[in-house]
């Protein structure tokens, strides 16, 4: 595809490192030429120093065949024009544009289709609010992600010593579940370094394990690797901007909620905004006032301000003053792989949370849903099997019949409101929702190939 780029910022440079490996056609456009010069001496990709609304702009960056313009850069009104200029002027296909404003996601009907030049409209706040949610309502659990609209979740936890599964094979899982209760170990990084899981595999303490099942068993299935965590109930949350706002919104209702600002007006407007939650005015890094604040009974920390040494320095202070768990929001990736399951259990990517909506919109053919996994490195996919025996390459035939690349794996099968774990003898139907975990992202075109439905294939 050739894919323009509105914004060389964070997002911006994630989703260009993510797609120029896949062999499209790059350009980024940004003000900054220092961000493009470091870009392109990375990456095979053209780069174009300008607004990236202008007509002008966007012609020199080949928007006249452009496949996609994905507008990300840090102003709204600057993305929501430029895929206004690239709707009417060069007629591209497809439009993307990221917008921070809860206001202009909140009134849909002004970016419905027909009304709007912009096809799929992203918050990335609102998809790491949801994330940081997942994470508080499922306690242990270092990442939560959804599938067919979730009736089906895979789930990323630590295995700790004294879990039940620790120390023994693979297999051994389905004779630890209740009956009726299933699910499928879809990978395992160890030491950071990912391992196929065989039947035979044997779980070790601090292993890093993904696991695929119905949403109604996840908690079974979790406390098979680590002792059943108690529900998160006060929620303490640093940073009153979109996200923290957002997700002290979401919460309030059913946990105690205490939200930290730094600016006593914004604090005020956050209070006016919530019902049940205690608005507080300080520095997250403040020792006695976490103290006072009693952060040592507080079942979670949210590290949720825009500054990355901030969250570090305050989730790590949190942990050391008795809070059992602290999650911290990390825009650097270095700093997050850093810090993640030391002093601070979660770290949370805006990157690539944001990076996996957009991918799901970017790939081409049958995938419904891409979610991005340790930073980039592997994907879990949701791909729809399309067509009859004749013309596609997997229905009607069993899972352990299908050419799959070594880096990836089968969680399992949606069909209708059913989760399907994989085993061999499981047979795909049209329609099916193939659940898809891909270690090694370059070996992604072979997934893509094995489910692209082909009227002259047999």
């Amino acid at each position: 595809m050739k894919i323009l780029i509105l914004g060389a910022g964070q997002v911006g440079s994630s989703v260009a490192v993510a797609l120029s490996s896949e062999n499209n056609d790059i350009t980024v456009v940004d003000t900054d030429g220092g961000r493009l010069r470091e870009l392109s001496e990375r990456l095979d990709i053209r780069t174009v120093d300008g607004h990236a609304s202008l007509p002008s702009v966007l012609g020199q960056a080949g928007a006249e065949d452009a496949d996609l313009i994905i507008a990300v850069t840090s102003s709204d009104e600057v993305n929501l024009i430029a895929c206004l200029v690239a709707d009417t002027v060069y007629n591209t296909p497809t439009k993307i544009a990221r917008l921070r404003e809860a206001e202009y996601i909140e009134h849909g009907d002004m970016l419905a289709k027909g009304r709007s030049s912009v096809d799929v409209a992203i918050s990335p706040e609102q998809l790491v609010c949801r994330h940081v949610q997942r994470l508080i309502e499922y306690p242990g659990a270092l990442q939560v992600l959804d599938f067919a609209d979730g009736r089906a979740q895979l789930v990323a936890v630590r295995a700790v010593a004294d879990g039940a599964l620790v120390g023994h094979q693979i297999k051994e899982l389905r004779e630890h579940l209740p009956p009726g209760v299933d699910a499928r170990v879809a990978a395992i990084y160890r030491g950071g370094q990912p391992i196929r899981p065989e039947a035979h595999t044997v779980i070790e303490r601090d292993d890093e394990v993904f696991f695929l099942a119905d949403r109604r068993d996840i908690r079974t299935v979790m406390s098979e690797l680590r002792r059943a965590e108690k529900a998160a109930r006060r929620v303490f949350i640093a940073g009153g901007g979109n996200i923290g706002r957002s997700l002290a919104k979401a919460l309030e209702r059913q946990h105690g909620v205490k939200i930290l600002e730094r600016s006593r007006e914004r604090a005020k407007r956050i209070a006016e905004d919530l019902r049940n939650s205690i608005v507080l005015v300080g520095d997250c890094a403040d020792e006695d006032l976490l103290r006072e604040e009693n952060i040592d009974q507080t079942d979670i920390y949210c590290a949720l301000t825009n500054d990355d040494e901030a969250n570090i320095l305050s989730a790590m202070l949190a942990k050391r003053l008795g809070c059992p768990r602290v999650v911290a929001l990390i825009n650097r990736p270095a700093y997050a792989e850093l810090v993640e399951g030391g002093s601070i259990d979660i770290a949370v990517s805006p990157q690539q949370v944001t990076l996996g909506a957009l991918l799901t919109h970017i790939r081409q053919g049958t995938m419904v849903r891409v979610h991005s996994l340790r930073r980039g490195a592997a994907e879990a996919i949701e791909a729809v099997a399309l067509g009859d025996r004749r013309t596609s390459k997997v229905i009607g035939r069993s899972l352990d019949e299908l050419e799959l690349p070594p880096a990836a794996t089968i969680g399992g099968v949606v069909r209708g409101e059913k989760l399907l774990i994989a085993h061999h003898d499981v047979v795909i139907e049209p329609n099916d929702h193939v659940i898809v975990f891909l270690l090694d992202k370059r070996q992604l075109p072979q997934v893509e190939a094995l489910f692209r439905a082909d009227a002259t294939w047999i």
